[in-house]
């Protein structure tokens, strides 16, 4: 259990602005990718402006949030996800910090793209009495991804590789995207419980849309915890356990939490975890490897770690033996 305490300051996590990066100039995308490679020594947090997302996307994403968890309960649980789904999930069905109490906020997830049998693949449970919300993510969903996958491809140059070596290994994609409602935090909860308990995340790479009310903190290389605050017009994009793998610790996976706003209105934000493709073999990449270093992880599938550490938050689900 990591107990809760009160961030003191704010974040200075960098702004990188991803404008030069799209311009066909090699050198401006090779700074670009340099700041990057920076921040992910550092936390491997950082904000991304002028990624070249429709912010009508990003507004619709969140409508269609808040017009999914507005409906009644009798409505929404039908959809909840199974062990072969993918759907909704209500408070307290998720506990990313395994000693503590169950997280509060409820979330609907779904995949896009995977075939049916293949390894990790899961069914979306959509809610068909609701006219244009699969549209809608899914809009969203499609333009993410494409820039999930140019940021990973600025990540390869920053660890001085060829910018498309990694992008093979997205494919068959399976990134789930997730919206998420924190309720207002109520007066009566478990010790040391909150909108979602510190964790690390499972993958690759994490795009995150935040509303204005924040509640994202992060904790730095100090080990002091720092508030996340939202900056319009900006993602949230942080680092996986699989690229702490990739690069030997050199990139950091932070361990990073969500206390739920006490203002009395909800707090909502749209998760896009950017994932390899569930085979993908994850080994430390050799230039990572200092003279008579060894890797620090064991070599796995990307399924596998990622399954392990779902099976680890849901834990709390199964009955006692």
């Amino acid at each position: 259990m990591i107990i809760y305490e009160e961030p003191k300051i704010a974040s200075h996590l960098p702004v990188i602005d991803l404008g030069p990066s799209f311009s066909g100039d090699e050198a401006a995308r090779e700074r670009v990718a340099a700041e990057i490679g920076t921040a992910c020594r550092d936390t491997g947090f950082f904000y991304i402006a002028n990624h070249g997302i429709d912010p009508a996307l990003v507004d619709r994403a969140f409508a269609e949030a808040n017009r999914f968890f507005d409906q009644p309960n009798s409505l929404k649980t039908p959809l909840r996800k199974r062990d072969d789904s993918n759907g909704y999930e209500p408070l307290e069905a998720q506990r990313l910090d395994n000693e503590s109490p169950g997280d509060l906020k409820e979330s609907f997830n779904f995949t896009t793209g995977g075939v049916p049998g293949s390894p990790g693949y899961r069914e979306s449970l959509w809610p068909d009495h609701l006219p244009g919300f699969r549209d809608g993510l899914e809009a969203y969903n499609q333009a993410m991804r494409a820039l999930g996958l140019h940021v990973s491809q600025l990540v390869s140059l920053s660890l001085g590789m060829p910018l498309n070596h990694f992008d093979p290994l997205f494919d068959p994609q399976k990134s789930p995207l997730r919206i998420l409602r924190y309720p207002s935090h109520p007066k009566e909860t478990e010790f040391n419980q909150l909108g979602a308990g510190a964790h690390t995340d499972w993958g690759w790479m994490t795009l995150l849309a935040q509303d204005s009310l924040g509640g994202l903190e992060v904790e730095t290389a100090t080990g002091d915890w720092v508030r996340v605050d939202p900056i319009p017009g900006t993602f949230v994009t942080n680092l996986g356990d699989l690229l702490a793998r990739w690069t030997n610790g050199r990139y950091h996976s932070s361990l990073h939490r969500v206390m739920n706003n006490r203002s009395g209105t909800n707090r909502h934000s749209i998760v896009l975890f950017y994932n390899q493709a569930h085979e993908t073999h994850v080994e430390c990449l050799p230039s990572c490897l200092k003279p008579g270093e060894t890797p620090k992880f064991p070599p796995c599938t990307a399924g596998e770690h990622t399954m392990q550490r779902y099976n680890d938050s849901r834990r709390h689900l199964q009955p006692a033996e």
